[in-house]
């Protein structure tokens, strides 16, 4: 594993080395919520209330995609994820024909939303229905919005399970489903949309990481939180790199040091080699030789036919993401210390490092 540094640390240090991702994998595929539902079903906010972002940016933030249809990357600067908006829907002299096979074909997951004051929700169930017929069953799940508006418990019950039952039957198989009480404000707390970001996260468990509200007030937490979406930005890469036989042992060493680079400059702390491997060590030399080893074994893994290229590819690519988030995650708190002339202990470096690893292996996975 101190191989594996010192090649980390060589593209790192290096004074050629790009300031950014190696080539083609800026623009690699990000995964796509596609947002079903007709003008004013809640969409809109839906993706306040999941982002955290103000209406205003929300609401400046869609962009032509198709004739009617609009996307939302978000974040803007280095995306994560995007999401898809087919707007229009139930309204008279629309076909939405041509735009609903843009969305499915780069959609990853559909979110169905339906507001449970609106009974009528025929032009949904017959996109469900055509989708259905063309690829199967679609990978839906339904989120019942307004529950708020309807104050009687029964009432909203019969509303739900009348929606549900319509879509349900367009999909040809039970959609898993959620209901939601969006608060009409603009700040609205994470807490309004748990129940779906919890279902995300067994879905879509990358979109669950990007979409993770983490808002702390002050110290080395509140840093991270500006610094998180960066990190998981060079995650996916490191993942996406990782998924072609040897291709990844090249790819995801640069990934990660240009990561390392990047932290560094919104830390204001350069990297010197005392600097490195005081981080490596306080890393913990177990964790690194586990790592190492599993890594040398992937790549040997995507080399085997059909299976290798399938199930180890896919591995590979899990456990790149998982490593590359925990390095980053362990490195903003160490540079964070650099900065303010604090020393981090390394059993708080090892403790951060393990637990982002855990979170980044099952929300990968």
């Amino acid at each position: 594993m101190r191989h594996r540094f010192e090649r980390l640390w060589q593209k790192l240090a290096a004074p050629s080395a790009p300031a950014d991702l190696p080539p083609g994998l800026a623009d690699r595929p990000l995964p796509v919520i596609w947002l079903l539902g007709k003008t004013g079903a809640g969409k809109s906010t839906l993706v306040r209330a999941l982002t955290g972002l103000p209406e205003v940016v929300v609401g400046n933030g869609f962009a032509p995609c198709t004739r009617a249809s609009m996307q939302f990357d978000f974040p803007q600067n280095r995306p994560l994820m995007r999401f898809l908006d087919t707007r229009g829907l139930g309204e008279a002299g629309y076909d939405p024909a041509e735009d609903l096979a843009v969305c499915r074909k780069a959609s990853h997951l559909i979110l169905v939303v339906a507001r449970l004051d609106d009974p009528v929700q025929g032009e949904v169930a017959d996109v469900l229905a055509t989708l259905r017929r063309r690829q199967g069953k679609p990978r839906a799940l339904v989120v019942h919005t307004g529950a708020d508006l309807l104050g009687d418990a029964q009432e909203r019950f019969r509303a739900r399970s009348r929606t549900q039952a319509l879509l349900d039957k367009a999909a040809g198989a039970p959609l898993r489903q959620v209901e939601l009480a969006l608060p009409r404000v603009d700040a609205i707390p994470p807490e309004a949309v748990a129940p779906l970001t919890q279902m995300l996260d067994e879905m879509l468990p990358e979109v669950a990481l990007a979409l993770a509200r983490e808002e702390y007030r002050a110290g080395e937490p509140a840093r991270w939180a500006e610094v998180r979406a960066e990190v998981l930005w060079y995650a996916g890469a490191a993942g996406a790199a990782d998924v072609a036989p040897v291709i990844g042992a090249v790819a995801v060493p640069g990934v990660q040091a240009a990561m390392l680079r990047g932290l560094a400059g919104r830390y204001g702390v350069e990297w010197t080699r005392p600097r490195f491997y005081e981080f490596a060590a306080a890393l913990g030399t177990g964790a690194a030789l586990r790592f190492g080893a599993s890594y040398g074994l992937r790549q040997l893994a995507k080399l085997i036919p059909v299976l290798g290229q399938t199930a180890g590819a896919a591995a590979a690519g899990t456990i790149s993401f998982a490593a590359t988030y925990a390095l980053g995650r362990a490195a903003a708190a160490y540079l964070h210390g650099v900065s303010e002339g604090q020393a981090v202990p390394p059993k708080d470096i090892r403790a951060l490092y393990q637990g982002a690893l855990a979170q980044g292996r099952h929300d990968a996975s």
